[in-house]
């Protein structure tokens, strides 16, 4: 990851799901997915650690269990495919999750101290799902820790059962 300044070059400039392989999700998951992607192209700083190509087109699929990233042009010409497994994420989600689950619980019964400490919480495991997904791209993908943790937004949109 880099914390340099991205050029107009060095980013994402849209980001689409694979319908077939992710499916639709109710309207709540279809509403979290789509805030995400717009967060992610709307700022981000992204670029290949070895193809300078950008901006970049990135296509997001679900494969064998597998997060696939096929990264393209900006006209769609595909440049290069990276595939992730989610297993060491599956930790991370499941108690990204559950500490969801209680914040929203809080927020109709809990003091702001005990809502802002599972906030607290909350964004802890989300740095910490965001660190890993930048250690996994380490040397195919550059991007700065807030386009990085907008990745792992996504990510956990896509897995959230809402």
């Amino acid at each position: 990851m880099s914390d340099s300044a991205p050029s107009e070059r060095d980013r994402l400039v849209s980001v689409v799901l694979d319908e077939r392989s992710i499916g639709r999700g109710n309207a709540d998951q279809e509403h979290e997915r789509a805030i995400a992607i717009y967060d992610l192209v709307e700022l981000n700083s992204f670029r290949l650690a070895e193809i300078d190509r950008g901006p970049y087109a990135l296509n997001v699929s679900m494969h064998d269990a597998k997060l696939v990233f096929d990264i393209r042009t900006q006209s769609d010409e595909q440049i290069v495919t990276h595939i992730l497994s989610l297993t060491p994420f599956r930790r991370i989600l499941k108690d990204y999750f559950l500490i969801c689950e209680s914040y929203y619980a809080a927020i109709r019964t809990a003091t702001p101290a005990q809502i802002e400490a599972i906030d607290m919480g909350r964004r802890g495991l989300h740095n910490e799902g965001a660190h890993l997904l930048g250690e996994r791209l380490a040397g195919k993908i550059i991007c700065d820790f807030d386009t990085t943790r907008r990745l792992f937004t996504l990510v956990t949109a896509l897995h959230w059962r809402g």
